[in-house]
């Protein structure tokens, strides 16, 4: 005999789960899920990759490709330090949106250097498929976006963020409000923008000083980076600090 609703204990009951007075259960589940398997998992801090979902391998005339393979190469180096420092738990693991594009080839980089990576990602109407190179035990599936953001940056203690559009340019302006506002400590987290002349085209930070929107000091909460070898460099040295 199938159980009516009134007999389903609450937390049992997938049309409640699923309702909007509902929703703080689900809310609240996005936070403690994530924390209870980073911590069981020992993961102390993470190194973010931010860049397109549409940065493609095969499509070889794509200004995007050439990101595709450097952060891939980032990545790399940047795990096979990490393997190197032997700290207890895990260190400045490579975190990804858990997607494709940059997203994929920095968890493939990581991969590559036989590193666990972490993917964060997100349902979306137009499903976007954890790409194949995340830890398995690290793959995480999000509904809601503001849940997203806050573990993606919850352990940071850098964020690159590769060329990319709407979804990027939104994390990457958050990131920054954080860190202006002094919610994240300047001193707690790198932020690089990878590709100085994408982000200089695309973002006119002088024009912002220039119309006194942002203070000269905010112009120092980034580093201008384009070769995988200067972002490794910066890294290597900013991030030692932390261990």
């Amino acid at each position: 005999m199938k159980k009516s609703e009134s007999t389903i204990k609450a937390y049992e009951n997938s049309q409640f789960l699923e309702s909007d007075e509902a929703r703080t259960l689900r809310i609240l589940s996005e936070y403690l899920e994530p924390l209870k398997r980073l911590n069981e998992l020992k993961v102390n801090n993470t190194i973010l990759f931010l860049g397109s979902s549409k940065a493609k391998v095969e499509e070889k005339d794509s200004p995007l490709t050439r990101y595709y393979w450097e952060a891939e190469e980032l990545a790399y180096n940047l795990a096979k330090w990490a393997i190197k420092l032997k700290q207890k738990g895990k260190n400045f693991v490579v975190c990804t949106g858990g997607g494709p594009g940059i997203m994929e080839a920095a968890n493939r980089g990581a991969s590559r250097a036989e590193g666990k990576s972490i993917g964060m990602n997100i349902s979306l109407p137009e499903d976007q498929l954890p790409n194949l190179y995340i830890s398995p035990e690290l793959s995480f599936m999000f509904n809601y976006f503001f849940m997203r953001k806050f573990w993606m940056l919850n352990k940071a203690r850098a964020v690159v963020a590769f060329p990319g559009g709407y979804g990027t340019l939104d994390e990457v302006f958050e990131t920054l409000t954080l860190v202006q506002t002094n919610k994240i400590s300047r001193e707690d987290v790198v932020i690089l923008l990878y590709g100085e002349e994408y982000w200089r085209k695309i973002i006119n930070f002088e024009e912002l000083l220039k119309h006194k929107t942002i203070s000269a000091e905010d112009l120092k909460l980034f580093f201008y980076c384009s070769t995988p070898k200067e972002a490794f460099s910066i890294l290597k040295e900013k991030l030692i600090k932390f261990l």
